[in-house]
């Protein structure tokens, strides 16, 4: 994670009290029930996410995230302090990437630690070896929000047993972690939900397959999502399967659409990138797309609402363009769409389908 050289070219205030404070379900809607703002070139309408399978065109294909979202969060000490804890992911040599954060609601990141640290997180210590991915990484290069840790046992263990998912202070109140899962998701390792495939039901899926629109696996673990205005995302670990490389060489071959189900996949997509063509491929990732490193093959997106500033508003630029990302914001804006992992959703669609 670094600062980022870009900054978004769409600009708008965010929204106070506009963020959805629980699940759908638990506000009396189904899960496809949320609002979706079509964007195309010239045109933006308001549906609801169920229509997407009369958006799409035959011979599209939209690929989501398999990721399973685990608990990621819990309560620790540092000092006499009590904080807590985000866990954003294991590295390949055993450390773990760690936020600390303010207790009880986890509002602010807590930019003052040391290297050499230990914070106490309930029976294991753990150790703060460095920032991570390098000194300064905070916005401004005030403090360092991340850190890689040494940890005496099993975290992942711990988590399982007494950590919750990562929440912040804006929903109303504590949710499982089954409310963190979209029907897609298969392979636990995500740290905060791929939350643009949560409107996904089965029912909207067999709609999809029937009407000739294909769907398609990759993984990419998310680590944390809190990022500041002008913070890039941190390294995350990915997988872009075989048969799912082939299916996006056809579907653009064919002349129809990638339609990415958000920036985690659009992220693991043009990770797997050679040449112009999505091979399989699997690692970590620091790839960021942007105006100024644009996607090979992603040619729509399905999202969420972020916020001013976010580094994730560079990757629906670069996919929907400028002017057509600053209308669909100023249109959501206008028409009180809600943000964050339980809200309102957004197609991009800037290009029609390839004769």
């Amino acid at each position: 994670m670094s600062a980022l050289k870009e900054r978004p070219g769409i600009h708008f205030d965010n929204p106070g009290g506009a963020t959805a404070p629980a699940p759908p379900e638990v506000r009396g809607s189904a899960r496809d029930d949320v609002r979706l703002l079509v964007a195309r070139l010239g045109r933006i309408e308001h549906r609801r996410f169920a229509d997407l399978v009369d958006v799409l065109e035959p011979g599209d294909l939209v690929v989501v995230n398999n990721s399973a979202t685990v608990n990621a969060e819990i309560d620790a000490v540092r000092g006499r302090q009590r904080i807590v804890l985000h866990a954003a992911g294991r590295l390949d040599d055993g450390t773990w990437v760690v936020e600390l954060r303010t207790s009880p609601d986890a509002g602010e990141p807590v930019l003052d630690a040391r290297p050499g640290e230990t914070i106490g997180v309930g029976e294991l210590p753990l150790t703060l070896l460095a920032p991570y991915p390098h000194a300064g990484s905070a916005p401004g290069g005030n403090g360092n929000r991340l850190w890689r840790a040494r940890v005496e046992g099993d975290l992942r263990n711990l988590l399982d047993r007494c950590g919750r998912p990562i929440a912040y202070g804006y929903l109303d109140r504590r949710y499982p972690l089954a409310a963190y899962q979209s029907i897609f998701a298969r392979v636990p390792g995500s740290a905060e939900m791929a939350s643009a495939g949560r409107p996904f039901t089965d029912a909207l899926l067999t709609g999809l397959v029937a009407r000739g629109i294909g769907v398609a696996p990759v993984t990419l673990h998310t680590g944390v999502s809190s990022q500041e205005a002008g913070e890039g995302p941190q390294p995350e670990w990915y997988d872009v399967p075989a048969a799912t490389a082939r299916l996006v060489q056809l579907t653009r071959e064919s002349g129809g659409r990638v339609v990415a189900t958000g920036t985690t996949v659009t992220r693991a997509l043009e990770s797997a990138v050679r040449d112009g063509v999505v091979e399989p491929s699997s690692g970590w990732t620091d790839r960021v797309v942007t105006p100024g490193d644009p996607p090979a093959v992603v040619d729509g997106l399905i999202t969420g609402w972020h916020d001013a500033g976010a580094s994730h508003l560079l990757l629906v630029e670069a996919i929907a363009g400028t002017q057509l990302a600053q209308a669909a914001y100023d249109e959501a804006l206008g028409a009180g769409y809600r943000w964050h992992e339980f809200g309102d959703s957004a197609l991009f669609l800037p290009s029609r389908p390839r004769d």
